[in-house]
């Protein structure tokens, strides 16, 4: 099992930034994938971006030269770098971990950016 718990979210003006973090516990070893998921209020829940056990990242194309993904190896944290925000951003953003069939996810972090 895999325990996530989100980290960074708050209220941000428009083209500021924010740092999110994702803390993963418990058996990490064996996690293929990373993800991070953004659900706006009254939309699906969209992917934002990934990142491989191997360090390959990749990104929707609404966030892609804006956010960057990366991770720490040894605190076992995952990060989301959002830069020039824009109140589409406005979400609570989720991270999910993928290991074969299994998969786990943090309870999601409000991030509300104001015009």
């Amino acid at each position: 099992q895999v325990q996530l718990v989100e980290y960074g979210g708050g209220l941000v003006q428009a083209g500021g930034s924010l740092r999110l973090a994702c803390a993963a516990s418990g058996d990490t070893n064996g996690v293929w994938t990373y993800y991070w998921y953004r659900k706006a209020p009254g939309k699906q829940r969209d992917w934002v971006a990934s990142i491989s056990a191997g360090g390959i990242t990749d990104y929707a194309d609404a966030v892609k030269g804006r956010f960057t993904i990366f991770r720490d190896n040894v605190e076992n944290i995952v990060y989301l770098q959002m830069n020039n925000l824009k109140p589409g951003d406005t979400a609570v953003y989720s991270c999910a971990a993928r290991w074969g069939p299994y998969e786990s996810w943090g309870q999601g972090t409000q991030v509300t950016v104001s015009s």
